[in-house]
């Protein structure tokens, strides 16, 4: 019986190894939603990394959150921390790196805990008819061998909670909302 176990054990763990090899290291995900504003004044909400309490599954997730800030919201070097106890938040920091007015904002997420990464991620505004906007909300990263084994499963959960924040999002600029 206990010859069975480690067989078994030992295969799991080769397969944890081997099933990588044959899973690409970088991930991408996309969602985008339409929103009755024009565009300024989408692009004028979502550049502000602290409007992200009022729509962001992720950032909503602790109440209790620790966050701290470093310059100036919606400006290229702005950093927003976030400390929490809550495992799915974790640690770690997001920074403006690149501001096209009214067209793109890029920032980096680089997180700490619950495991170290770093993610590129973006938000582009474009007008597709008077007073509606289409709102694209990228992420991509990479995950180092093993543990790239996480993107069979990384990309769907990401997608689903953007997807869950867009609506939130459209929901909140829908019905009128001013930049906080």
């Amino acid at each position: 019986m206990l010859s069975v176990l480690a067989v078994i054990i030992v295969l799991l763990i080769l397969l944890f190894l081997i099933i990588p090899l044959f899973i690409k290291k970088e991930y991408v995900v996309e969602q985008k939603v339409v929103i009755s504003k024009p565009t300024p004044v989408v692009f004028d909400f979502v550049k502000l990394l602290g409007n992200q309490v009022h729509y962001n599954k992720w950032v909503m997730m602790d109440p209790n959150v620790k966050r701290t800030t470093s310059g100036i919201d919606g400006t290229v070097g702005f950093i927003t921390t976030w400390e929490s106890q809550v495992k799915n938040v974790g640690k770690g920091e997001q920074e403006i790196t690149h501001i096209m007015a009214e067209k793109q904002i890029d920032s980096k997420v680089r997180f700490e805990k619950p495991f170290k990464n770093v993610a590129d991620v973006y938000m582009t505004t474009k007008t597709i008819a008077f007073e509606k906007t289409e709102l694209t909300w990228n992420m991509s990263g990479q995950n180092k061998y093993p543990m790239n084994i996480m993107n069979l499963f990384i990309p769907g959960m990401l997608a689903r909670d953007m997807a869950e924040s867009l609506k939130k999002l459209k929901e909140l600029l829908d019905s009128g909302v001013r930049t906080l």
